[in-house]
């Protein structure tokens, strides 16, 4: 299964960079992090490569590949998607959400469902996400809060803030700094400059969908997991995320942290076989 790489051209002529590891088998697309780029997915996919899988992964707009929209407010991530479903003919697919990917996965459940054949979560966000309706708050630790200070002072250099937001996803707040060496982390370096360098609004491509209020609406299978080295404020919000969906309880993957599918790739590909087979389309 060779990677292809191709370009999706979406409804106002922004050129999507994507690619794909075709096979005749069902489609699964993976949806990055909002620390990483679709070259994060590289590993889970040549872990796939002998299950016969139609394997997509694609740069957001203002990822990798992919420019910025010049109006942060005249798209949408959902509307992009379907855009990449419709020029690569893929009918109903398994999508692969990682932090905001996962955010992107459960939209699209909601407004797509039939295009949807099911979601595997891996610590993700959810759209319209917060403390105010939860009983507990979110708090960072000792360990994160500083780190978190220094991604997001406009201050601070690019490699201070990398190397803040490498110890923060990559290794875990908790971790040892460089846990996750190597080339996952050369890798991870890499993605980090060029989203600095190209510094879209977190807000760009909001598709206003508010899911976790209506978490209990999506009608597909959704399998949820999330690193037990994850940032620990978060985690709370993630046993909520499957609370409120009211399928299985989430499933904790030991010794990872926030990017398990860039540190641990074959951990991964084997939770996209259970999602397959939970959404029962597996081969």
């Amino acid at each position: 299964m060779d990677a292809e790489d191709l370009v999706v051209t979406s409804v106002d002529g922004t050129r999507i960079a994507a690619t794909r590891w075709r096979a005749t088998g069902q489609a699964v697309v993976l949806l990055h992090a909002g620390v990483a780029d679709r070259r994060a997915w590289s590993g889970v996919a040549a872990e796939l490569a002998g299950d016969g899988l139609d394997v997509v992964a694609y740069d957001r707009r203002g990822y990798g590949d992919t420019p910025p929209a010049a109006d942060p407010a005249a798209f949408t991530h959902v509307d992009d998607l379907v855009a990449v479903l419709d020029e690569l003919q893929l009918d109903r697919v398994l999508l692969v959400g990682n932090s905001m990917g996962g955010a992107l996965a459960l939209d699209a459940a909601l407004l797509h469902p039939q295009r949807v054949a099911g979601v595997l979560l891996v610590g993700a966000a959810v759209s319209g996400m917060t403390d105010e309706d939860t009983p507990f708050d979110w708090e960072p630790d000792a360990a994160s809060a500083p780190l978190l200070e220094l991604t997001e002072d406009p201050a601070a250099e690019p490699d201070a803030k990398i190397a803040a937001l490498a110890r923060l996803w990559l290794d875990g707040p908790a971790a040892p700094e460089g846990r996750v060496g190597g080339a996952a982390r050369e890798l991870f370096v890499a993605m980090n400059r060029r989203i600095l360098q190209i510094g879209a609004p977190d807000g760009a491509g909001d598709a206003g969908v508010d899911a976790w209020a209506r978490l209990g609406e999506v009608s597909v299978p959704v399998l949820c997991t999330y690193g037990e080295l994850d940032v620990p404020a978060d985690l709370p919000f993630y046993e909520e995320t499957a609370r409120r969906l009211g399928q299985a309880p989430v499933r904790v993957l030991s010794g990872v942290a926030h990017l398990p599918g860039l540190e641990r790739p074959e951990l991964v590909a084997d939770l996209v076989r259970e999602a397959l087979r939970t959404a029962g389309t597996a081969s």
